[in-house]
């Protein structure tokens, strides 16, 4: 129904006229109000977001362990893959003749 009468009022002539009617289907579509950063709806500013005192400190808490555990398994799985001789890397690749 909207589109019908934002189709409707564009069929204008003239430039003028399609650039009114622009202006005129903007106000027919209503898009929903996006989020609002630093104030309510009411006008009132909203409180200050929490602030994590050690933010850095988590991640490196978080990535260091990670790392070293992934490397851990990779190692094992490497070995495990050598010694069943499912994967031997070739001694061919040394070739500094």
């Amino acid at each position: 129904m909207v589109f019908s009468r934002v189709f409707r009022k564009a069929g204008g002539s003239s430039l003028f006229a399609v650039a009114s009617d622009l202006a005129t289907s903007r106000s027919l579509v209503r898009l929903p109000l996006l989020r609002r950063k630093y104030t309510y709806r009411s006008g009132a500013l909203k409180p200050m977001p929490e602030i994590t005192p050690f933010g850095l400190v988590g991640v490196i808490c978080t990535v260091i362990p990670g790392l070293l555990i992934g490397a851990t398994i990779s190692k094992n799985m490497a070995n495990f893959l050598e010694e069943n001789d499912l994967f031997v890397p070739s001694d061919d690749d040394d070739d500094d003749d």
